[in-house]
């Protein structure tokens, strides 16, 4: 059997309010996330038809909303929050995503990535 198809949203950034604590909260800051979901669909069963698709304009404009209206302590809450979303609003079998923050002295960034899948 073949794996299903993947979309691929690579470096979406945003700006976002995370930090534990309340001084780090208070403005918002560069975020950079990566998504990967898997279609419940194999390309067949789409007919090349976008309504039967995981619009990824749509999912990249959700999850930026949903990230610019929150206040997370944690990039693990939000990578979580994200992907429970996705997975309940497209027609998706199972998500990734990794969220980047860029906070660390001496690093390119501090990530964390959370994988969840559809309940059957």
């Amino acid at each position: 059997m073949d794996d299903p198809p993947q979309i691929h949203i690579h470096g979406l950034e945003l700006r976002a309010r995370v930090g534990v604590t309340d001084a780090e909260r208070a403005t918002d800051q560069r975020l950079v996330l990566n998504i990967t979901v898997w279609l419940k669909h194999e390309i067949g069963a789409l007919e090349d038809d976008i309504t039967r698709a995981a619009d990824y304009a749509t999912m990249a404009a959700q999850v930026r909303s949903i990230a610019e209206a929150r206040a997370d302590k944690l990039i693990e809450t939000l990578a979580d929050a994200i992907a429970r979303h996705l997975l309940e609003s497209f027609p998706i079998m199972r998500t990734a995503v990794e969220v980047r923050k860029f906070v660390l002295p001496q690093t390119d960034f501090v990530s964390v990535t959370v994988v969840r899948s559809a309940r059957e």
